[in-house]
């Protein structure tokens, strides 16, 4: 059965997975360049660690990942909650511990394609610290206004000679889209910084900024009972649950910007173990509560092969940083 480190709310435990009667055996594994173990795999509980606190959508994803993965692993899997520094603290836990898959973390791709561009970080976690495992999930932003709001078009708001932007802190995908989308546009956007969702939402909701872009999870809720009004999302394509809400590449700002989470191990884990962890993660994604939990939360799949993560990560910097560039756009922040 899993473990959890960390108590954690009531609401938490409806996530999770049924198991079933069919147990994958163990497998032998030899030792990795940096030293993973030889033998039986798993030989004690898998340790899921996640960036934020309990409750969270990175939470839930990785508690039903974890109880999903125990029926084909073979062992229990254990939760650990390392909130701190979007994602760092989580990743430095996991990245240097012994690459014998017995750690592993489920990482924001955040930390390494706008995190930097905030902070200046001297002792960063680099790609090559971790050995992926698997693409997880994808979440959007969505620019709201209140319902009171005198704009209900993205034309009609970028219009408006000033604004006060939200945002749920330095180096997030909300702070990078409405900065990329209001230089652009050539507004003078005032970036105000809330500790997280939660008080961006709050903020926005009472007109104290004029707008903000969440998560689809964050204001759906309000935006269904009739308190917030979309006017775009920063995806490639319209989302199905707000298909009447333009992209802002259709309306003629090239903004594509997405939160995507990922499964990854400390570097030099052998490929056995890659592909052992890889196939369970891939069995345990197909299941239909797994699907439920990313589609109540209006989250996408990302299934994707390790090279393919790295790839994503690798690309997503380069292009934050030339458009921050082209565009002179400063995240600003301090470590």
């Amino acid at each position: 059965m899993m473990m959890s480190h960390r108590p954690h709310r009531a609401g938490v435990a409806v996530v999770a997975l049924a198991c079933s009667a069919l147990v994958t055996a163990g497998c032998t594994v030899h030792g990795g360049a940096n030293g993973g173990g030889t033998g039986e795999f798993p030989n004690r509980p898998v340790e899921f660690t996640v960036p934020t606190e309990p409750g969270g959508s990175s939470d839930l994803i990785t508690r039903a990942l974890a109880q999903s993965t125990e029926e084909h692993l073979g062992g229990t899997s254990i939760v650990v909650n390392k909130p701190g520094a979007n994602g760092k603290v989580a990743g430095n836990a996991v990245f240097r511990s012994q690459a014998d898959g017995h750690r592993v973390a489920v990482m924001p791709q955040s930390l390494f394609a706008i995190g930097p561009l905030a902070i200046d970080d001297p002792e960063p976690i680099e790609l090559d610290d971790m050995s992926f495992v698997r693409g997880l999930t994808i979440e959007d932003y969505v620019l709201v206004v209140p319902a009171a709001s005198e704009y209900d078009t993205l034309e009609e708001l970028l219009a408006e000679d000033r604004l006060a932007f939200g945002n749920s802190g330095a180096g997030t995908g909300g702070q990078l889209a409405q900065e990329l989308l209001f230089s652009i546009a050539e507004v003078n956007a005032a970036d105000i910084p809330f500790d997280g969702g939660g008080p961006t939402l709050t903020a926005v909701l009472g007109g104290q900024i004029d707008v903000a872009a969440l998560h689809p999870a964050e204001v759906m809720p309000q935006i269904e009972a009739g308190d917030l009004k979309p006017l775009a999302v920063f995806s490639e394509e319209r989302l199905d649950a707000l298909a009447d809400t333009p992209t802002a590449v259709e309306s003629g700002y090239d903004v594509v910007v997405d939160q995507r989470r990922f499964l990854a191990g400390p570097a030099g884990l052998p490929d056995e173990l890659v592909d052992r962890l890889g196939e369970a993660t891939d069995k345990a994604t197909r299941n239909a509560e797994y699907r439920n939990i990313l589609r109540s939360n209006y989250i996408r799949e990302w299934n994707a092969e390790p090279d393919e993560v790295g790839d994503q990560l690798a690309e997503s910097s380069r292009r934050f940083e030339d458009l921050t560039e082209a565009y002179r756009v400063e995240l600003g922040g301090d470590e």
